[in-house]
């Protein structure tokens, strides 16, 4: 395999169309039993077919085109589809509001969309729908909503339309997509990577985790974000290893059992509901006992794994947030070494990640191969990858205002390094804010420690201008379940949210430790602007909603309040 071969991700289709076109690329479920399989000759040709339609509509040369909807075969293929076609990706969340969406398709200039895997449920589309601009041109594929059904639908355009022969192959230079960030921070920012940047990780990747075309991946994760973009599309492409989709949460278990995946990449609330759900089943007293048997134990572990459809994974992959200790030691235990990795929509998440056996727990890991890192004086950490954007579109100014002079990207995390070159995050840079006392308090370690409660879904730590801080805690869709069917009750579960109030302070400096913990009663979402879609909390949002109440909380002198 030459470079010029494998120039960028859509070099690589052609490559493996010409060179395994009846290899399986892609399995799709469609609902109802109904699983199909694409090879790659058939993702070749329906790629082609597609871009020689969107050519038909005679946009504008490198035209900015939206693609929305959750992970499916066609969300990779459309995103083909229009690189090859001449024109940029710019991918929608499919959690999205209807404001931040209605942001994006107006900054982006957007001169079509097209719609993926949509429902309304769990997803923003009922918002969505109501703000694409009514002139902008609509292409459904076979998962999106019925309502688009008087749009040019993928199948008939696969059927309707020749495929394009000699279409002309983008530089590595090319502006490839443009990457909203989830806007934690205020309006999302469009992220500017070329076709180089997506593609000059995967010989990183490759020394790291050593990916094969024999490799197998689960996607569900959104590929509307870097990190599963890279992890799952970049590498597929470019290693020819077969993806599998997820149908949904309710057959999760039957899609990762149907992928079988050498390689899993999650998130900290998965593998940890994943804990809890064995837990419950087999009790940690009776799975120390077995575990502990020599020959009973291997058959135990392996039995576990297979049934969290994971057997056969060799690369477990976790991120985002950290992880308790006792979690990645259970893991460890089954033979499964969680892998942390850390990167940013600047940098096409390629940063950091723990390697094998070099793990060190609340570690982010080293810098992957081709990047350099440090930190500034004043604690935030600042890196430099092959993989970082070119810019911020349309703002110049904010570029220049996060990349430093010598051409390190400002993350806006806090961090330090040990003695082995790995990193720790210790939280942001401007998330600090200060008590009465003028103290100054970083509330991302502090959220880490109480997001460990098995009942605890989101955490917001604050207190500006208070003499302590505290905590708002927005309760797991499990215990409030449970409350309403009357099997869990307020004074139990306040019992337990005291004692974790207290052995988190006992960890905290004096003027770092909460007065006190509310249970709000409002469901943080990303539909109703609490959350971003990587599911990280709005801070200013959420703080504008609240902080109003501290003086009143104070003066109950409760040490847990339920809104």
């Amino acid at each position: 395999m030459t470079n010029v071969e494998k120039k960028t991700l859509l070099h690589c289709l052609l490559y493996w169309e010409k060179n395994t076109p009846s290899g399986v690329y892609l399995t799709q479920p469609y609902g109802d039993g109904v699983v199909k399989n694409f090879t790659w000759q058939q993702v070749g040709d329906e790629v082609r077919r597609v871009a020689t339609y969107i050519q038909s509509l005679n946009l504008p040369p490198k035209s900015n085109i939206a693609l929305l909807g959750r992970n499916s075969a066609h969300w990779i293929m459309a995103d083909l589809a229009i690189w090859m076609a001449g024109h940029v990706t710019v991918p929608l969340y499919p959690t999205l509001n209807g404001e931040t969406a209605e942001y994006i398709f107006e900054h982006s200039e957007a001169k079509a969309l097209i719609v993926g895997k949509m429902d309304g449920k769990g997803d923003g589309w009922n918002e969505i729908k109501g703000v694409i601009p009514k002139d902008l041109p609509v292409i459904a594929t076979p998962l999106s909503p019925a309502m688009l059904a008087d749009k040019p639908q993928w199948i008939d355009i696969v059927a309707k339309n020749e495929p394009l022969k000699n279409p002309k192959m983008p530089e590595l230079d090319d502006i490839s997509t443009i990457v909203y960030t989830s806007g934690s921070t205020g309006r999302p920012k469009g992220v500017l990577h070329s076709f180089r940047t997506m593609i000059v990780i995967t010989s990183g990747m490759e020394e790291i985790w050593g990916f094969s075309n024999q490799d197998r991946m689960l996607s569900y994760l959104p590929l509307a974000h870097v990190a599963e973009r890279a992890a799952v599309e970049t590498m597929s492409l470019y290693f020819g290893f077969h993806v599998f989709f997820s149908e949904g949460l309710e057959t999760f278990q039957k899609d990762l059992q149907r992928a079988q995946p050498t390689i899993f990449f999650s998130v900290p609330r998965l593998w940890t509901k994943f804990f809890l759900g064995v837990s419950e089943k087999m009790p940690m007293k009776k799975q120390k006992l077995l575990f502990s048997l020599p020959i009973l134990g291997k058959i135990v572990k392996k039995k576990i794994l297979s049934q969290l459809g994971m057997d056969k994974v060799r690369t477990a992959l976790t991120g985002s947030a950290p992880l308790p200790p006792h979690i990645i030691e259970w893991y460890r235990n089954l033979g499964l070494e969680l892998l942390d990795v850390y990167g940013m929509s600047e940098n096409f998440a390629y940063s950091h990640a723990c390697k094998p056996n070099e793990v060190r727990v609340g570690y982010v890991g080293s810098v992957n191969p081709g990047v350099d890192h440090r930190i500034a004086d004043n604690g935030e950490i600042q890196v430099k990858s092959p993989a970082q954007m070119i810019g911020y579109f349309k703002m110049p100014e904010k570029m220049a205002e996060e990349m430093t002079d010598d051409g390190y990207f400002k993350t806006g995390d806090r961090g330090e390094i040990d003695e082995k070159g790995r990193l720790r995050i210790t939280g942001r840079v401007k998330e600090l804010f200060k008590t009465s006392k003028g103290k100054y308090v970083a509330p991302a370690p502090i959220e880490n420690k109480l997001n460990n409660h098995p009942k605890i879904e989101v955490v917001c730590a604050t207190g500006s201008g208070e003499p302590q801080p505290f905590a708002l805690l927005m309760l797991s869709l499990d215990a409030m379940k449970e409350l309403q069917r009357g099997e869990l009750d307020k004074e139990t579960l306040a019992a337990e949210f005291k004692e974790l109030l207290k052995s988190v302070n006992e960890t905290l400096e004096d003027h770092e430790r909460m007065d006190y913990v509310v249970v709000v009663k409002d469901q943080w979402t990303m539909e109703n602007g609490f959350l971003t879609p990587t599911m990280k909390i709005k801070r200013n949002i959420i703080e504008d909603r609240y902080l109003a109440n501290a003086e009143k909380w104070l003066g109950m002198k409760q040490r847990v309040i339920w809104e």
